[in-house]
């Protein structure tokens, strides 16, 4: 069978993240399973029109506002596809109504207040009731999601048909737990694009208040992005030199390495599709202190294998990491619970019944 994918970033774009992770690993069982795959993705800056990645055919056209245009008209030209898959990212491709073959739509988070982080008000509030009318327009389409709060939402939008699969990961949990005591000082990471969504600064400022109260803490950063000489400066401004560290962008490897050595990992975005750094963290036995937000909700279950904080702000965090600190017996208790969880979600258990389902929606049998 022919799979098409519609994405606005493939898996080569130098801003490509968790999800276009995810799409890979969907795409490359696709592959082995011997379908021929596609994806569609936009033009980058010394990004070829076509190429094969990993088995998969990638072709780009467009940017913002003219990729969809561009993806409709290389479409008339191929051969019938089975499925196309149009991964929504805010904004959708519309694939449903020029497609004319069966369609699903792919969606890792409703963007929601993210429109907040990237805009100012009106355009914000345009995006987000955009959107809003976007999954109603979408309603008879069947959805994809990894959570159970993107379900919820996209309910909540008028969505009749959604199907949650979790994500896998491709980190390998370590083979036997080896001890972590919450020795000073504690060890905290952050891993993500730095973006303003991401809200790093709140781990920056939570590591300012532990530091205040004499619980000593180190912050390594992992991740490069728009916000990063912001970031740098405020750690500058508030004295955290010592305290805070910027590695860049790390190989799987190097990261595993600072995610295993770390006491929690840090997460404080505005609101998550699913959290693929965190179950990559309980994988290399390290639990996660996350904000309570869709998707990290979904993620680290709260005093089973990690914390959730009661309120989105840095002393809620300081306070979360503080309270870690003085119960060693319960970290040590949910550093197992993460990391027995995080074998459970490895993607030889995932991809089967995810692309069971693709297969079935290509051939028309799937239920919408």
């Amino acid at each position: 069978m022919r799979f098409l994918m519609l994405n606005w970033r493939d898996p080569r774009n130098p801003l490509a993240g968790g999800a276009e992770r995810v799409s890979q690993a969907y795409l490359q069982e696709l592959v082995r399973r011997g379908h021929e795959v596609f994806w569609f993705a936009n033009d980058f800056p010394g990004g070829g029109h076509e190429e094969i990645f990993e088995g998969i055919h990638i072709v780009r056209g467009g940017g913002k506002g003219s990729s969809v245009l561009k993806a409709k008209n290389w479409y008339r030209r191929q051969k019938r596809f089975d499925l196309v898959i149009d991964q929504h990212h805010g904004i959708p491709w519309y694939a449903p109504w020029w497609c004319q073959t069966n369609c699903v739509a792919y969606i890792h988070e409703v963007l929601g207040p993210i429109w907040n982080s990237f805009y100012p008000w009106p355009l914000s509030a345009i995006g987000q009731v955009q959107e809003r009318w976007t999954h109603w327009f979408y309603r008879d389409v069947p959805f994809w999601t990894p959570s159970d709060s993107t379900m919820q939402i996209l309910q909540q939008h008028g969505v009749k048909n959604v199907n949650v699969f979790l994500n896998g990961t491709d980190a390998k949990p370590l083979p036997e737990l080896e001890p972590k005591p919450l020795h000073a000082p504690l060890e905290l990471v952050v891993v993500c694009r730095l973006a303003p969504n991401k809200r790093v600064e709140h781990a920056i400022r939570a590591t300012r208040i532990l530091h205040e109260n004499n619980i000593p803490v180190r912050l390594t950063i992992i991740g490069t992005g728009e916000v990063e000489n912001s970031l740098k400066q405020l750690a500058h401004d508030l004295a955290l030199n010592e305290q805070v560290r910027f590695a860049g962008r790390l190989d799987e490897v190097a990261k595993d390495a600072c995610l295993r050595h770390a006491h929690l990992l840090v997460h404080t975005s505005v609101r998550e599709g699913w959290g693929l750094n965190v179950i990559e963290a309980n994988a290399m036995g390290t639990p996660a202190v996350v904000y309570p937000v869709d998707g990290l909700v979904d993620s680290t279950l709260h005093d089973e294998t990690g914390w959730v904080t009661h309120t989105e702000t840095p002393e809620a965090l300081a306070e979360a990491i503080g309270e870690i600190c003085r119960t060693p017996k319960k970290y040590a208790h949910l550093r197992v619970n993460a990391w027995n969880r995080a074998k459970t979600l490895q993607w030889n258990q995932v991809l089967g019944p995810a692309c069971d389902w693709l297969e079935a929606l290509a051939t028309g049998k799937a239920s919408k």
